[in-house]
């Protein structure tokens, strides 16, 4: 079945022997420099995947503080402008309050004003027709000056309302 030719193993190793000097002589430093370049390339890029993703994280850090920051001063400014227009609308309606009271006042004013002026009026109304009254009861004119003077004495004395 299995047979050992001992020539045949003799050779066989001295090919394998002469084979291994000459790949340890010329092929096994260069592959083994080749494997440690690889080895030191692939560590770098993984350093610097390593260092890249931990500065995109710092940086998403800072994002996440620059929004929160930012949300906060809108925050900040909506609240003012609120306040702000509270103030105005306030203002306004204050304003619109004080406007109103002295269109009251000036409407109360003028209503005085006419008032007495329609008193007046009223008066003096009164005191011709009297003295045409007077005239027409004693059929003779009576000296105007005379008779007004007169009849503004008995109103002055009648009661103001």
């Amino acid at each position: 079945m299995f047979e050992i030719n001992p020539g045949l193993s003799l050779w066989t190793l001295v090919v394998f022997v002469l084979f291994a000097f000459l790949l340890a002589k010329f092929a096994w430093k260069p592959l083994i420099a080749s494997l440690q370049m690889r080895e030191n390339a692939i560590r770098d890029a993984l350093e610097r995947a390593e260092k890249a993703r931990k500065e995109a994280e710092q940086l998403s850090e800072q994002n996440r503080q620059n929004l929160a920051r930012a949300e906060e001063q809108y925050q900040k400014i909506v609240r003012e402008a609120r306040t702000t227009a509270e103030k105005v609308k306030e203002e306004i309606i204050a304003k619109g309050h004080q406007e109103s009271a002295k269109t009251v006042e000036r409407a109360r004013e003028e209503i005085r004003r006419d008032v007495e002026g329609a008193k007046l009026q009223l008066r003096q109304e009164v005191a011709d027709l009297a003295i045409k009254a007077a005239e027409k009861i004693l059929d003779e004119t009576l000296d105007e000056k005379r008779h007004r003077k007169i009849v503004d004495s008995v109103l002055d004395r009648l009661p103001k309302n």
